[in-house]
């Protein structure tokens, strides 16, 4: 007899499997992975591609890019999603096109001539990616903090930065000003976090230097953060930003960026020794190149099913899909959506009707720093403080794929966040901190630096000078994700 507790489901599809319809999943974020679990026990073989063996938690990204959790935290390997799922295989490769009418995927796997794999079906999930919005010097000094690469750049970033700051005399100490482009729960999560780390950990680690030296601005266009929330919770965010010390620079958008400074579209300058990009995400250019229909912010145009409209047994699902009424591009609209797209194969596969779409709002919630984050859910009410960082840390834990992940993310974050000053000891999770390169970049960029020692640029040429600089680019080039 079997023992329920101690058996496991079969990690190979089944003798007939071969025969069974084919089902392509493209990008394994949260729409993807989910989509991959929602067929479990559709007769249908599952092949999941990304470009990247892991998924990515990227709600907690920010925690990564503070030097609060290991990568590794936030990350799952995907092949892992075949315990539960033995009619799933992955392949690692990038998306070079899709065409609807030969029903097939081109790959580039990194070997010579195009490879292309056959579906019945397809989920379109390979989410979205970072606009700078044309803003000139973006895209060569800010660093943006959508995948796992990018954060873990930040994170050295601002160490290496602060060990070369570290360095100077007293009497001509700069202070180390970190700018974050955007208001919405990603930049003010990120703000928080630098804030508290400021607050309880920087002064331990280097005592050398005053608290003070590190400066967090948060920049935002519009004259309110976090929009997504309630006015009484967008006051809320500010009040316990501003609490921690952060400079808020609301109703103010930025017209350039250079190596250690920004241009406010009021042509206002303000330091930034590192810019962190956090203002928006927008569908790669290569969509519009699959001869798919596009809505106008560049999602594809879905039914209610998630159907791609005009193309039959093609679905999109996450931040990629752009339904009639769009939803936000969040964790738990994608995770429904992937879902839902899976189950309207299964229920094709099996000759059953088909659901139509309907998404079921679980509330919103965003973190602003120790003991301090909001939530508004449906039928409930609002939650903030201590409740609120408890709520918020519980739901991340839960909607994280992997147990290891979820006993990791609890333990660090509780030892982060737990005690008091007294009784904390800091312990960063730092990596390649190399602020050797940092300070070369530094002196090179002397030039093209409007802040700091030895600082000479002046004029209109500046940008062109900056970007021409030796230095000038590799300032914040982390490993493609």
């Amino acid at each position: 007899m079997v023992m329920p507790f101690l058996s496991r489901r079969p990690t190979v599809p089944a003798k007939d499997g071969a025969s069974w319809p084919h089902v392509i999943i493209l990008g394994g974020g949260f729409a993807g992975a989910h989509a991959v679990g929602a067929l479990r026990d559709a007769r249908v073989r599952v092949t999941l591609i990304d470009r990247n063996v892991y998924k990515t938690f990227q709600p907690l990204l920010y925690q990564v890019a503070t030097a609060g959790l290991n990568p590794g935290d936030v990350t799952m390997f995907l092949r892992g999603l075949s315990l539960k799922v033995p009619n799933m295989r992955y392949r690692q490769g990038e998306v070079e096109g899709v065409d609807p009418e030969r029903k097939v995927v081109s790959l580039n796997e990194g070997q010579k001539g195009q490879h292309e794999i056959g579906y019945d079906y397809l989920i379109v999930a390979n989410g979205a990616t970072t606009t700078y919005f044309g803003t000139p010097g973006a895209e060569e000094h800010a660093m943006p903090m959508y995948t796992r690469s990018q954060s873990l750049a930040i994170r050295d970033r601002i160490f290496s930065e602060l060990e070369r700051s570290s360095r100077e005399s007293a009497y001509m100490h700069d202070k180390l000003h970190v700018c974050i482009v955007g208001g919405g729960p990603t930049g003010v999560e990120i703000a928080g976090a630098l804030a508290d780390f400021r607050l309880q950990e920087l002064d331990i680690l280097y005592p050398e230097m005053d608290p003070g030296t590190l400066q967090v601005t948060v920049l935002q266009r519009g004259g309110e953060l976090i929009k997504e929330f309630s006015p009484h919770f967008r006051e809320y965010a500010a009040e316990e930003l501003e609490d921690r010390g952060v400079f808020l620079k609301l109703g103010h958008g930025v017209k350039s960026v250079g190596y250690d400074h920004v241009v406010l579209d009021d042509d206002s300058i303000l330091e930034s020794d590192i810019t962190i990009w956090a203002a928006g995400v927008a569908i790669p250019d290569s969509v519009s190149e699959w001869g798919l229909p596009q809505d106008k912010r560049g999602r594809l145009a879905v039914d209610d099913y998630l159907q791609v409209k005009g193309h039959p047994g093609v679905y999109a699902a996450g931040d990629i899909a752009g339904q009639d009424d769009p939803l936000p591009q969040l964790a738990q609209p994608a995770i429904q959506m992937g879902q839902a797209a899976a189950r309207a194969i299964a229920a094709e596969v099996a000759g059953k009707p088909r659901k139509a779409f309907k998404y079921t709002d679980l509330g919103t919630m965003a973190t602003i720093g120790r003991h301090a984050a909001i939530a508004q859910i449906p039928h409930v009410g609002g939650l903030s403080g201590s409740v609120g960082w408890a709520a918020w840390l519980g739901v991340h834990i839960t909607k994280m794929i992997g147990h290891r992940n979820q006993r990791a993310v609890a333990m660090n974050l509780l030892s982060l966040y737990g005690g008091t000053r007294a009784t904390h000891q800091p312990n960063p999770v730092v990596g390649e901190v190399d602020s050797l390169r940092a300070a070369g970049i530094f002196e090179r960029q002397a030039p093209n630096r409007k802040f700091g020692k030895g600082a000479r640029a002046g004029g209109s040429d500046d940008q062109q000078a900056a970007d021409a600089a030796p230095g000038a680019r590799e300032v914040s080039d982390p490993v493609k994700d």
